[in-house]
């Protein structure tokens, strides 16, 4: 994570220039690849650092009047997935009314150029940034030409949107795949499947007592989806989890096929579970997973999530769970990680 600033205080982080691509970057689909690819090709052309930037939290997060959209990618598997990328830093900087207070032109002036030093900057079809979306392509534009008479200069352009068999990428896109069950569609416009990674916490060990064991997970966030999945598990021999989206030339670090499972999602109404959280149990298999860092693929929805008159329905239920995810593991190809 040395490669990952959140400030822009002190002096300039590239006193030399760089090549800079901008983003919310949620999920790192194909449409957010192909703008980070076209940025390092910039960069190593112009042997310069490739910097990916965006915001923590996003800026729908706190402008957001109701509950924000889901996200489709958290913090760390965002910046992993744009070093995996290619890029040599990684800005997430940290939105706060301050810096949503910025107007356009200030943010390219102490961000872009005191800060930065660019010298190319690529955006997104459409792009906006500062106060009220106040700027864009063209603002980005005339600041790089007018700038350029006190050796500041810079030029600014966005990629062509990136469609898939005549269908625009967006995580808007995504999102809603996701919470229709359809993960073979939203892997296709992600580039990888589906995914979520994190740290092995405690539970209440309910699981155990019912004859499923679960590794368990925190969701720091709304999830994009609910219910009851077909999984598999990558990273259970301890190794690091490099990165939750293979396929950027991180992979998830195992070297191996997932683990096949069976995973809840959501806030475990039979037993008033409250806070949101992916139980995993993992088929066959035996040993300790707490503390260690783990990626759970989604491989097929089972069902949604409902509420059960008694433990032993729910047990029954769960037998009947984990026997639907063994066909349909069966039936679907592993992927092993890059």
């Amino acid at each position: 994570m040395n490669r990952l600033f959140r400030d822009v205080g002190g002096g300039p982080r590239c006193p030399h220039g760089s090549v800079v691509c901008i983003g919310a970057f949620d999920g790192l689909h194909l449409g957010h690849q192909a703008l980070v690819r076209h940025a390092v090709s910039r960069a190593r052309a112009l042997d310069l650092p490739a910097l990916a930037l965006s915001f923590e939290p996003l800026p729908r997060e706190l402008f957001a009047r109701g509950a924000p959209p889901p996200r489709l990618l958290g913090p760390r598997a965002k910046v992993l997935g744009l070093c995996g990328l290619g890029a040599d830093r990684v800005g997430l900087l940290r939105f706060r009314k301050a810096m949503a207070a910025l107007d356009a032109g200030e943010f390219v002036e102490r961000i872009l150029v005191e800060h930065l030093r660019v010298r190319e900057v690529w955006t997104g079809p459409g792009f906006g940034f500062g106060k009220g979306r106040g700027g864009n392509l063209e603002l980005l534009q005339r600041m790089g030409r007018e700038l350029g008479a006190a050796g500041q200069g810079f030029t600014a352009g966005e990629i062509d949107t990136v469609t898939l068999e005549g269908e625009r990428i967006s995580a808007t896109r995504i999102r809603e795949l996701l919470q229709a069950g359809e993960f073979g569609h939203a892997a296709r416009l992600l580039g990888r499947p589906y995914s979520i990674s994190g740290k092995v916490v405690h539970g209440a060990r309910l699981g155990r007592t019912l004859g499923y064991p679960t590794a368990n997970l925190r969701l720091h966030g709304r999830a994009p989806l609910s219910g009851i999945f077909a999984t598999r598990v990558h990273g259970i021999d301890g190794s690091r989890v490099r990165c939750a989206y293979p396929g950027y030339g991180g992979g998830s670090g195992d070297g191996q096929a997932g683990w096949p499972s069976v995973a809840s999602l959501g806030t475990r109404p039979t037993v008033d579970g409250g806070e949101p959280l992916l139980e995993v149990h993992l088929f066959d298999f035996d040993g300790d997973l707490y503390g260690r860092r783990i990626e759970v693929e989604f491989v097929g929805k089972l069902r949604d999530e409902v509420r059960f008159d008694s433990l032993p329905a729910l047990v029954e239920q769960m037998h009947d769970d984990s026997a639907r995810a063994r066909a349909l593991l069966s039936q679907q190809p592993n992927r092993v990680p890059a």
